[in-house]
């Protein structure tokens, strides 16, 4: 049998490790993480899987013991931990995979895992992930037929299914609330008919909105989703003049975050009043008034007025506070930041209920020319609800060749996802 090591114990975890016990796989899972409690539950589900606890940063010996014992790790956690955790799979010459973006210092390990004969393959998860897929498939077939890529943007999203989407956010979270939070405050930069284009960090991602509406019925939003430039040479178009990869969402989602936005509710940085260890109780109505700097009790009206007056008159944005529980007496857990408190009553308020669905969202629209002179505006459209030896490259590497994204995208068929082609010619 082979043997997985999969790094982390959150909303991920559990349907890689589902995938990896089927009847028909030949697995056992070792599931290591910091919420013992979290891995025990998971593991208690399937077979073949273990649980143990792992603090990656705190337990080095045992991080390397663990690597030493497997075929192949899987890192499902924060990508600040990806680099460390690959230095220990190149000395101990196993292969990882991760789902995350490939930041410069995992990157910078390229040259030691090729010397090892290691392969870390990263954006192998939705986004990044399979839209990367579907793109390089598209791209392939056209530069084998001559034509060229003219414009490439991209949108995709993990979202509820339209009927458990009903909250101010028209969101709920199938991944990390706290990653999807701060996500909102990157900065972007994408190219626009040969320009580019930048977008500072701080919210400015909220006010660079596009409608999508490919779907009957439903309305989207999007906005630009990190660097868009480098997949120029990534995706290998280099004749590209538009390229912008972005994040998908229902209509109303990007106005619902600003108020959280305005009111300094998606701040990283500490707060006295929300330290965990000393501050006193506090309410979210109590938190909402100090950071609105009125440190006097005020009444329900009065604060809504305040708010009003902070949201210039948007009743969107003072009806996503209240409909979230945030001018309630309800005490608040203090996490030390505002970001992770939020997070944190976040992940409880927005889960996903028994029986309800989440949904995959994702859309490719590619411009090409022809060797004929012809334009044709092609869509890839790909919606999905939620119910060994193949990779031969080394180093740290993307699905940006055949070799690796085919037989991802066969084993994605497999499962029944399957997108859509939709072509006219201009």
């Amino acid at each position: 049998m082979k043997k997985a090591l999969v790094l982390g114990s959150g909303f991920v975890s559990e349907p890689l490790v589902e995938y990896l016990t089927r009847e028909s796989s030949n697995v056992t899972v070792t599931l290591a993480s910091i919420l013992k409690d979290q891995a025990d539950t998971i593991a208690s589900k399937y077979p073949r899987v273990k649980s143990i606890f792992l603090d990656v940063t705190g337990q080095p010996d045992l991080l390397s013991k663990l690597i030493g014992e497997v075929d192949i790790v899987v890192s499902l956690l924060p990508p600040a931990l990806h680099p460390r955790i690959a230095s220990v799979c190149i000395k101990n010459k196993v292969n990882m995979v991760t789902a995350s973006y490939c930041l410069p210092p995992l990157a910078a390990l390229s040259e030691e895992a090729t010397n090892a004969g290691v392969s870390i393959i990263n954006e192998v998860g939705l986004d990044p992930g399979i839209d990367h897929l579907l793109a390089m498939e598209c791209f392939d077939e056209i530069h084998s037929k001559g034509g060229k890529v003219e414009s490439f943007i991209s949108y995709c999203g993990g979202l509820p299914a339209p009927e458990a989407s009903h909250n101010a956010l028209r969101y709920k979270f199938s991944w990390s609330p706290r990653c999807a939070l701060f996500n909102t405050l990157n900065p972007a930069k994408y190219l626009k008919d040969g320009e580019i284009v930048e977008i500072p960090a701080g919210g400015a991602l909220m006010d660079a909105i596009e409608t999508r509406n490919f779907l009957p019925g439903l309305q989207f939003e999007g906005h630009p989703n990190r660097d868009s430039l480098m997949y120029k040479k990534l995706y290998g178009i280099p004749e590209a003049a538009t390229i912008l990869r972005g994040t998908l969402r229902y209509q109303g989602n990007a106005n619902a975050i600003k108020a959280l936005h305005l009111l300094g509710l998606i701040d990283p940085k500490p707060i006295p009043a929300l330290d965990s260890n000393n501050a006193l109780d506090i309410s979210w109505r109590q938190l909402i008034c100090q950071l609105l700097h009125h440190f006097d009790e005020i009444s329900y009206d009065n604060l809504k007025h305040q708010l009003l007056k902070v949201f210039k008159c948007d009743m969107q944005k003072l009806d996503t506070i209240e409909s979230l529980g945030l001018l309630d007496d309800v005490l608040v857990q203090k996490m030390d930041s505002p970001l992770d408190t939020l997070s944190n009553y976040l992940s409880q308020k927005l889960a996903f209920g028994e029986n309800e669905r989440d949904l995959v969202a994702l859309l490719h629209e590619v411009q090409i020319l022809w060797p004929d002179g012809s334009r044709e505006l092609r869509e890839i459209n790909l919606i999905a609800h939620g119910e060994p030896g193949e990779i031969k490259q080394k180093g740290t590497v993307g699905p940006f060749t055949a070799d690796i994204y085919q037989p991802m995208l066969n084993r994605l068929r497999g499962e029944g996802i399957v997108a859509e082609t939709k072509s006219k010619f201009l």
